[in-house]
């Protein structure tokens, strides 16, 4: 709970007990704190246990930590039943980005070749980013798109 606190942090809310509360009552009023802690954690054991109780012993193996959405999440995609480990060691990123990048640059790698022969992308037409496109005559109106209006 109080993994972040340094013992600068330690000795200032220390020194500041004491200043605030005094030498004196410090010993009750840090007794009346445990106590207090002791009671909230031993009602919410109760209320934990009681909630197991109800639901039955088809949900023995619940947790409350799994209703936080992040756990939850993590906790079913660990679980291996839907394959997901051989879906994401399927993807090789650095063969799909060299595609993309051979796309770019007008190469032609190994996997669009065979595409290209299918007939699904034509890879013959050319297009040069780097050049800026002509502008039109000054008479002559910029192409239509009825869909970016």
């Amino acid at each position: 709970m109080f993994n972040d606190i340094g013992a600068l942090e330690l000795v200032t809310l220390v020194v500041l007990a004491v200043l605030v509360f005094g030498p004196d009552k410090l010993p009750k009023v840090i007794q009346d704190v445990t106590r207090t802690i002791r009671k909230i954690r031993e009602f919410s054991d109760s209320a934990k246990r009681d909630i197991r109780e109800e639901l039955g012993p088809e949900f023995k193996d619940f947790e409350f930590e799994d209703l936080n959405p992040k756990t939850f999440i993590r906790k079913q995609l660990d679980n291996d039943e839907l394959g997901l480990k051989e879906i994401r060691n399927g993807f090789d990123m650095k063969k799909e980005m060299a595609e993309v990048a051979d796309a770019v640059h007008g190469r032609e790698s190994e996997t669009s070749s065979s595409t290209s022969s299918g007939g699904a992308i034509d890879m013959s037409k050319k297009i040069d980013m780097a050049k800026k496109p002509e502008a039109p005559a000054r008479d002559e109106r910029p192409p239509f798109d009825a869909d970016a209006t």
